[in-house]
């Protein structure tokens, strides 16, 4: 994989690094953020999967966990439209840095092309902007891609 087979993206959440990572790790949490239903085993080798919206599921393994500071997983996708991203054929890469009372969060997508980075861009931002609001303890509001 090379810088142009991914993508870069970095928030700032109004919360420290150790509740920060929680979000990607306890199902609870990321359901205020991200997906209708997750089966997540935090752990090297351990399961993540997730709904996202009713019938799009992505898919991996949990490949690195750094306690506050790293989580690492691999991502595609069961169903949904993005067969060329089948699951666990790309990497996302969570790094935590304390700023401040906060967290600088970089997530890095490696494995994606042309239309699929692009669309992954769209939704990565999507779900990242839901989590500055959850991460920090406020209400994102309702997904408006959930399907109903």
């Amino acid at each position: 994989m090379n810088d142009d087979d991914s993508l870069r993206l970095e928030i700032f959440i109004a919360a420290p690094p150790d509740r920060v990572s929680t979000f990607f790790t306890d199902p609870e949490k990321m359901r205020r953020w991200f997906g209708v239903a997750h089966e997540l085993e935090p752990r090297p080798g351990g399961v993540f999967r997730v709904d996202v919206n009713n019938g799009n599921i992505a898919a991996g393994r949990f490949t690195e966990i750094v306690p506050s500071r790293r989580i690492v997983f691999t991502f595609g996708w069961e169903s949904g439209g993005m067969s060329a991203f089948p699951p666990g054929s790309t990497v996302v890469e969570i790094e935590l840095e304390p700023e401040g009372a906060g967290t600088r969060l970089a997530l890095t997508h490696r494995g994606l092309s042309g239309e699929g980075r692009d669309r992954h861009r769209y939704g990565w931002n999507h779900y990242l902007a839901r989590l500055t609001f959850a991460g920090a303890g406020a209400d994102p509001g309702p997904d408006p891609h959930i399907r109903k």
